[in-house]
C-alpha cells in the first residue's frame, strides 16, 4: 500500500543550525571495538574490528556500508544488547554494561504487537516505566495525534498501510522521550514516495527531542538528506573507512527536493566514491565464495 494516511498536524521548530543537546544526554562513543559472534559451526567470525566512532549529543549520524559490514551490530552494541568482544561502548559518558537506558530502537520490520490495538502499542513504553496507565494511553493519543493518526487508535497493525504502521513505531520510539535513537533501516519496505513522506517527519519529529541518531541504510541520498554526519564502514569485518560532515543547512525542508542542491550532489559524488569501492569489494568476496561452493559442489 502507497497511502501513508492523513498528513500529520504542523509542529513548529525553533531550531536553525546543527543539532545539539546542552544536557550531554544521548552521546554515543565506541572506542576500538571488535564483535566476534560464534557461527553455527563453532567458528568464529568478527563482525566488526576496531570501530572507533564518536556521536555527538543531538547530533544525527547515518551509517552506510555494503551488505555484512556490521553496520546493525553497532546499534546493538550502542543499546547494551551485545557487549563488545574488545573495546569500550559508552553512552552519555557512561560505560553500556547492560540495556542502555534512555535508548530506542526503530527496526527494520514493524516491532508492533499484532494483537493490541495502536493505542496500546504507543502506550507499552510508558507502561513499562510504570507509568500508571490512564496517563499512558492520555500520552499515547497526543502521540498519535502527532503523527497525523488521531481518530486511528482502535484499529490494529494489520488495518493500517505500510507509511501508517511506521508512524507508529516512530510515536512508540518517541514517547519514551529517548535521548538515543537507534534506526535499523527503518524504511526500507515502504515505497518510494511513502519513504520520502516518512523522511521528512521524522526529520520534524527528531527537531522536538533532539536525540542523538545512528541511523542505519543502504541509501546514500537517504543519509545525507538526513545526517549531521554520515559515516563510510568499509566491507565485513568492518571498520570506519571515512566520515563526512553534511553541512547542509537546517532545517532541511523536504528531503526530495535538497537532492538538487548543488552541494547535495558534491556530498554524494565525495562519499560515493568512498563507498563504492567497499560495495565492489563485498560483491566480489561474494561471487569467490559462490564459486568455490559450486566448484566444491562438482567435486562431490
Amino acid at each position: 500500500m502507497t497511502d501513508t494516511g492523513p498528513a500529520p498536524a504542523p509542529m513548529a521548530s525553533g531550531r536553525q543550525g546543527s543539532a545539539t543537546r546542552t544536557d550531554g544526554a544521548g552521546g554515543v562513543e565506541l572506542r576500538n571495538v571488535t564483535k566476534r559472534f560464534v557461527t553455527p559451526t563453532g567458528a568464529a567470525m568478527t563482525a566488526i574490528r576496531d570501530v572507533t566512532l564518536t556521536v555527538e549529543p543531538g547530533q544525527f549520524c547515518a551509517v552506510v556500508g555494503p551488505t555484512g559490514c556490521g553496520k546493525s551490530t553497532t546499534l546493538t552494541l550502542a543499546a547494551g544488547l551485545e557487549m563488545p568482544s574488545a573495546g569500550s561502548v559508552r553512552v552519555s559518558g557512561e560505560p553500556v554494561t547492560g540495556i542502555t537506558k534512555g535508548a530506542s530502537f526503530v527496526f527494520q520490520s514493524d516491532a508492533l504487537l499484532p494483537w493490541k490495538p495502536v493505542l496500546d502499542n504507543v502506550a507499552l513504553g510508558p507502561m513499562f516505566r510504570g507509568m500508571n496507565k490512564a496517563e499512558a494511553k492520555e500520552r499515547a493519543r497526543d502521540w498519535l495525534r502527532t503523527v497525523g493518526l488521531a481518530g486511528f487508535e482502535q484499529h490494529y497493525p494489520h488495518q493500517l498501510s505500510g507509511g501508517m504502521r511506521k508512524r507508529v513505531s516512530l510515536a512508540a520510539a518517541l514517547i519514551n522521550e529517548p535521548s538515543m535513537l537507534l534506526m535499523d533501516e527503518p524504511f526500507s519496505a515502504l515505497d518510494v514516495q511513502t519513504r520520502a513522506i516518512m523522511s521528512n517527519e521524522l526529520l520534524t519529529l527528531w527537531d522536538r527531542q533532539k536525540p542523538s541518531v545512528i541511523f542505519v541504510t543502504h541509501d546514500l541520498e537517504e543519509a545525507i538528506g538526513l545526517a549531521d554526519k554520515v559515516v563510510v564502514i568499509t566491507a565485513g569485518p568492518g571498520t570506519v573507512k571515512a566520515e563526512f560532515e553534511i553541512d547542509l543547512p537546517r532545517p532541511r525542508g523536504d528531503v526530495q527536493s535538497i537532492r538538487f542542491n548543488k552541494r547535495f550532489l558534491e556530498l554524494y559524488q565525495q562519499i560515493w566514491e568512498a563507498l563504492r569501492e567497499e560495495v565492489d569489494e563485498a560483491y566480489a568476496r561474494t561471487s569467490r565464495t559462490a564459486d568455490r561452493a559450486q566448484a566444491a559442489g562438482g567435486r562431490v
